[in-house]
């Protein structure tokens, strides 16, 4: 995204979305360059692992520590999790593709350049379609993906006179996924992260564990007047997590307008997140690509492959979240939100499919999204930590389905079996949990309560919503057994209401 150029625009204006200023209202124009480290055992061209957390510069072969004579060459795998992504992203594959020596000094990149890939990437053109939580979407164009390799790492607190350097990243595989500048809030920002790391995580190309640099973001961040065209952008490098990517656009954002509304000009440049401070500041000024003096490395002959390479790999994608989520809204008649959330991770969406099937879908729903990850946030816990299996929230569910039990005994069943596992079946068998549906028995019940309360009866005829009241101290003296729907039909009934 050059700062010359005029990109054409995929989205109408959003008064919503303006951030008011002093002179008047103003428009945030956000694109984010995603490295995602690809899942591989092994780094892009050499045969290192890259296994996270390693003694430091154990994970380094001579390729990687740039010996005199050695060459790269290109892992296979790499590249198949390249075009998966891309295939992912409803992105157009190229089956070829050049990569580039990016020539910039990094201290912790022993070859003194970087591999990477520039005019010709492996995948070009696709979109994202990112749901928010008001229930809006948008569109998120791709502009590209390109594989690269990654530098190591500096250490600078290790001694006071020296730096340190860990070269164990140094070559490990990386997809930049470029946006374009489509976002227009940080809210936006957090939930396009939020959908790229989901449908990776659900392709299994990358990981998406922020908290060990296993994907990062470059914000490119601008604001303009509505309807003019796009401001000088400016680059925030190497955001690490989804809540410091929205504070540093809403700093970074009004760090501009302030500028230009005092009558200064934005100069482009690259800047750093504190979070500690909470705002940008300046890094270096921005290079251009002929900065780079990017060429064709010498040393890897163009990438090429086939449709058929493309086509047995399109054929082996798992089902993703927007597919995924169509399907348990026609499927389960749940609600688009519900559904959302239930799709957002790969795990919990596999959990909601055993919990759901053949049985009522919105009951399933809602013990899976209330109940359960209610639960499991609460104590802290993963969806593959949970204490209670799809198997045996789905026994619950057909408990509940086959009046065996009432919602609210299900609650303590729910509770019976986190603590202490076992059949729900059994549990309710064993503890004479069982819902009572002999209507002699809550009927009995119904004329005691009844009996106990002429003062009320006479209220309750004045004011039908005191039937409500009759229904709780019945549940209440059967123990919570009484089926409520009899309960009410029967009060109802004898109040002759």
């Amino acid at each position: 995204m050059n700062q010359h150029v005029q990109l054409p625009e995929n989205r109408e204006p959003d008064p919503a979305k303006f951030i008011p200023g002093a002179t008047g209202d103003w428009e945030l124009i956000i694109g984010l360059e995603v490295h995602a480290q690809v899942t591989s055992a092994s780094k892009l061209f050499s045969g290192a692992s890259t296994a996270f957390g390693a003694a430091p510069n154990s994970n380094v072969s001579l390729v990687d520590a740039a010996m005199p004579g050695m060459l790269p060459v290109i892992n296979e795998e790499c590249v198949k999790q390249a075009v998966r992504t891309g295939l992912g992203l409803k992105a157009q594959i190229n089956k070829r593709s050049v990569f580039d020596r990016k020539n910039y000094f990094y201290p912790d990149l022993p070859q003194g350049y970087q591999i990477s890939q520039y005019l010709d990437p492996i995948v070009g053109e696709g979109t994202i379609t990112v749901d928010m939580i008001d229930g809006g979407s948008f569109t998120v164009g791709i502009e590209r993906l390109h594989l690269e390799q990654d530098a190591g790492k500096s250490m600078h607190d290790q001694h006071p006179t020296m730096s340190f350097v860990d070269l164990n990243r140094s070559g490990v595989a990386l997809m930049e996924i470029v946006s374009k500048p489509d976002i227009r809030s940080s809210d936006e920002a957090r939930a396009y992260l939020t959908k790229l790391r989901s449908i990776m995580r659900y392709l299994g190309t990358c990981d998406g564990n922020m908290e060990e640099g296993s994907m990062r973001a470059d914000i490119n961040v601008s604001v303009r007047k509505p309807g003019d065209g796009f401001g000088t952008r400016c680059e925030i490098k190497n955001v690490n997590s989804m809540r410091f990517a929205a504070q540093a656009i809403e700093y970074e954002a009004r760090r501009q307008i302030a500028i230009l509304e005092d009558g200064g000009q934005i100069d482009q440049e690259t800047r750093l997140f504190d979070p500690t401070k909470g705002e940008t500041r300046s890094m270096r000024s921005k290079e251009e690509a002929h900065d780079y003096r990017y060429f064709p490395d010498p040393d890897l002959l163009p990438l090429e492959f086939d449709q058929a390479f493309i086509d047995a790999l399109a054929a082996e994608l798992p089902e993703l979240p927007d597919e995924k989520k169509q399907r348990f809204i026609e499927s389960y008649g749940i609600t688009a939100y519900d559904a959302s959330v239930l799709v957002a991770e790969r795990d919990t969406a596999d959990f909601f499919d055993t919990v759901a099937a053949g049985r009522d879908g919105k009951l399933a729903a809602n013990w899976t999204i209330n109940e359960l990850f209610g639960r499991l946030n609460k104590e802290g816990l993963a969806i593959a930590d949970s204490p209670v299996s799809a198997e045996q929230l789905g026994a619950i569910i057909d408990l509940i389905g086959d009046e065996t039990i009432s919602g609210k005994i299900a609650k303590d069943l729910f509770e019976i079996v986190w603590s202490e596992g076992g059949d729900p079946r059994q549990i309710v068998e064993d503890r004479g949990m069982k819902q009572v549906t002999d209507t002699g028995a809550i009927e009995a019940a119904v004329d005691e309560v009844i009996a106990a309360n002429p003062d009320k009866v006479e209220q309750a005829k004045a004011k039908p919503n005191l039937a409500g009241w009759f229904v709780g101290q019945v549940m209440k003296a059967t123990g919570g057994k009484a089926n409520p729907k009899a309960v009410q039909e029967l009060v109802r009934s004898k109040l002759g209401l």
